[in-house]
């Protein structure tokens, strides 16, 4: 008798079990399901700081909110460390004064690569052996040399960038008077390092620029493209006369100009753009070159060689080349801005001026 109460029981429970289940099931469209929110919000991060003989601004999304500024200046110390003619004992300086160097970090291989490569796509427009040049015209280290013709077109000699050569342990010169100057790439490059940086942090949405170079990825705060300026070609605009507004899709942007970085001598005004060529300072009607690629090492040099280059050649170049696009402002016969801009990037540039 025990045994078949207990079974009436176990049976009793089992029944109630599958009414509850059944009621359950019939009943799952109308039962209260809750709903997970993500409540994290993407916090904007800014900082600024000094590098390179300039300045850098950083922005970036991040959810956890983390601030690398410290980590990023420790990086920066290193790459200066490799490619900085202001540092003494940095590795290109110490190339510089040698013969060889064996390479120590990743940088210095890494833009001789990039140099390599637009170099040639330049017909040696952009050069970066161009060094004792920009000394001898006073824009170097040294500050201020200027010197005869005679002893310019001996300079002429030491140019040229097919003189060094390298392997993936070593830098060599085949002229021991080679001196190497990546100022015209070297911020692009510097841009890029930091924007990698972040992205391996798991930031996908950033804008990083140093003395006017940059890299944009993803989107601001207000889920739009970054839109940064591109300046009045006028030595006495400010920083915030803008001429035109470009928005980066995932891109790097360099802007080259000689509007600025000028001295008058004999009433000569003396630009900072050295023609590898002729071993003079350029003289033409180009004022700005916008250069935007993918990276911004590439849109750096690409943009100093146009302006060695001038407004023709500089238009030739940029249509002949699919990773480049570009906005160039020169100088119309009448004292009147013109303009060239790039098929593809006309979407996406608006101007602040007629």
């Amino acid at each position: 008798m025990q045994s078949n109460a207990r079974k009436n029981i176990i049976y009793s429970l089992v029944l109630l079990l599958m009414v509850f289940l059944v009621y359950s099931w019939r009943n799952r469209e109308t039962a209260e399901v809750p709903v997970f929110q993500n409540t994290q919000v993407d916090q904007k991060m800014s900082f600024s700081g000094q590098t390179m003989g300039t300045s850098y601004q950083i922005t970036y999304l991040d959810q956890q909110g983390r601030n690398f500024q410290e980590s990023i200046d420790s990086l920066l110390q290193i790459f200066n460390q490799s490619l900085s003619t202001y540092i003494p004992d940095s590795e290109l300086s110490r190339f510089n004064q040698n013969d060889t160097l064996d390479f120590e970090l990743p940088y210095f291989p890494e833009v001789l690569q990039s140099a390599r490569g637009i170099y040639e796509l330049t017909g040696g427009a952009f050069d970066p052996t161009v060094g004792p040049l920009v000394n001898v015209w006073g824009f170097g280290p040294g500050g201020p040399e200027l010197k005869d013709s005679v002893a310019i077109q001996n300079l002429l000699g030491l140019v040229g960038f097919d003189q060094i050569e390298w392997d993936a342990n070593q830098v060599r010169k085949r002229n021991p008077e080679i001196y190497l100057d990546f100022s015209a790439i070297a911020k692009g490059q510097g841009v890029d390092v930091i924007a990698e940086f972040l992205t391996e942090k798991g930031v996908e949405n950033l804008l990083v620029e140093i003395g006017g170079e940059l890299v944009a990825k993803g989107v601001n705060d207000k889920g739009e493209l970054w839109k940064v300026g591109v300046n009045r070609p006028e030595e006495e605009a400010s920083a915030s006369e803008l001429y035109s507004i470009i928005a980066l899709d995932n891109r790097g942007m360099a802007t080259s100009g000689n509007y600025r970085n000028f001295y008058v001598r004999d009433s000569i005004k003396i630009s900072h753009t050295i023609d590898p060529k002729t071993g003079y300072p350029v003289v033409h009607n180009l004022l700005s070159a916008t250069v935007v690629a993918n990276d911004c090492m590439t849109a750096d040099a690409f943009a100093t060689a146009m302006m060695v280059l001038g407004t023709e050649k500089a238009i030739s170049l940029a249509e002949s080349r699919d990773e480049i696009d570009v906005f160039l402002i020169y100088s119309e016969p009448d004292g009147s801005y013109g303009t060239y801009l790039s098929d593809r990037l006309k979407p996406y540039v608006s101007f602040a001026v007629n």
